[in-house]
């Protein structure tokens, strides 16, 4: 009798949402050293900077070319989750561009979205570091 020996696969993460993860994390390093050394409040840039990041992570993560699959197969539940991701993504960009300083768009909505968008940024950071390697 052969015991087959269950093989666990490494997750790995996904090389654009680790880069997009890289470079929110530099421009966060940068914030915080022009506001220190030089007494430069670019946080509105920064926040601008972030979602449009986060957001361009989030579609990239997800294949484009995968959305062709959904007219062969339907919307199963795994095509569900990349729909998410894109239209996450999509919302991150649009509430980072109308959060630049010279349009500063202030209403409940978009507020709520960044909120959303900064929770889901959290999970997927937590998942992408710990649960993936």
């Amino acid at each position: 009798m052969k015991i087959k020996k269950q093989e666990k696969q490494a997750k790995t993460a996904s090389r654009n949402f680790v880069i997009a993860l890289s470079i929110v994390s530099i421009l966060g390093f940068l914030s915080i050293i022009i506001n220190s050394f030089f007494y430069l409040d670019l946080s509105g840039y920064i926040e601008t900077g972030l979602l449009v990041v986060l957001g361009t992570g989030l579609i990239l993560e997800t294949s484009i070319n995968e959305f062709k699959k959904i007219k062969k197969k339907g919307l199963t539940s795994e095509m569900l989750g990349k729909v998410t991701m894109v239209v996450v993504g999509a919302l991150s960009i649009i509430a980072g561009l109308l959060s630049l300083p010279q349009l500063n768009l202030q209403s409940p909505s978009l507020l709520a979205i960044k909120g959303i968008i900064s929770i889901l940024a959290v999970i997927f950071i937590i998942t992408q570091t710990w649960v993936t390697n």
